[in-house]
Parts: structure tokens; C-alpha cells; sequence
């Protein structure tokens, strides 16, 4: 049975081991490392200032197994909010897990009154790109990236008011 925990900061070690087992498994699909978050970059104080600075992050939950995360951004400066850090893991793909991670943030999203939730997605990831195009995000262009980073795509939903 899937279920979906919404995280508080007291909740990072959960966020932590998941997070980390994401970039792991994945690192393809983020811009972040796991190398940025090992060492002595891995402790309490950042885990717990990543889940205040992200007001919005969600663990699923396939019986007791952590199965994947989301993550929704405060609005920038154009009013949207991003989605970020999503994963779900190998085992788990195909299963519905990634569609209600999506749902969790776009209700959240839609709960802050911003028109639009974007999601910036690797170029060469075509299973993401296909997934958030199948879950309504409209694919608007590649992200001017310093050369020599891999690029992105960024894809938007609009949201109902």
C-alpha cells in the first residue's frame, strides 16, 4: 500500500536517507552530487536548513519502504514555484509513485495561488521528460547553462485557480 508523508525539519534524517539513496542511485538526473552532500557537508544543520528553505517536501511510502520524494520551492520572482529533488526508486517505477508525488506538489503549489509549477529536467533524461509531459508540463525550452554543464529543459504546468 503506498502512502505519502509530508516532512517537517525534524524530519531530515528521513529526508537524508532518502535524498541520498536518490543521488545515488540517479545521479544522471540531478544537478546536484552526492559528493555535495557527503563528508563534512552532511550534517544535521543542512539537512534541517534544506526542509526550511524548501517549504514543501514529501516522502512515498510503499508499505514501510521510503519509495521516493519531491520537493516544492518557495515562488520566484516570476510567481512560480519549481519542483525539485524528485525521485522514485527503480523497484518502485511504474507503480503510480511518481504521478502521486506530482499530485502532492501540484495541490500544494495550488494552495500558494501561483499560476504556474515548473520542473527543470536533464536533456538527456527522455524517460523524465516523457513522464512530467504525460502529467501536463509543457515543454518550454533549454536553460541557458554555463558551458560545459550538462543542460536542462525546463517544462511548466499551468494550474487552475
Amino acid at each position: 500500500m503506498m502512502s505519502l508523508r509530508v516532512l517537517a525539519g525534524d524530519d531530515w534524517q528521513l529526508f537524508r536517507e532518502v535524498r541520498l539513496e536518490a543521488l545515488r542511485e540517479a545521479p544522471y538526473a540531478f544537478g546536484s552530487t552526492l559528493r555535495d552532500w557527503q563528508g563534512e557537508r552532511d550534517n544535521e544543520e543542512r539537512w534541517r536548513r534544506r526542509l526550511t528553505d524548501v517549504p514543501f517536501n514529501v516522502i512515498a511510502y510503499v508499505d514501510a519502504d521510503q519509495v521516493g520524494i519531491a520537493s516544492g520551492t518557495a515562488p520566484n520572482e516570476d510567481g512560480a514555484i519549481e519542483l525539485i529533488s524528485m525521485w522514485v526508486a527503480p523497484f518502485a517505477r511504474g507503480q503510480g509513485i511518481g504521478n502521486a508525488l506530482v499530485d502532492a506538489v501540484v495541490r500544494w503549489a495550488s494552495e500558494q495561488n501561483v499560476e504556474e509549477l515548473s520542473v527543470d529536467v536533464m536533456e538527456d533524461n527522455d524517460r523524465a521528460r516523457a513522464f512530467f509531459a504525460r502529467c501536463g508540463f509543457a515543454d518550454r525550452g533549454r536553460i541557458e547553462m554555463p558551458r560545459g554543464e550538462r543542460q536542462e529543459r525546463r517544462m511548466r504546468l499551468t494550474l487552475g485557480r
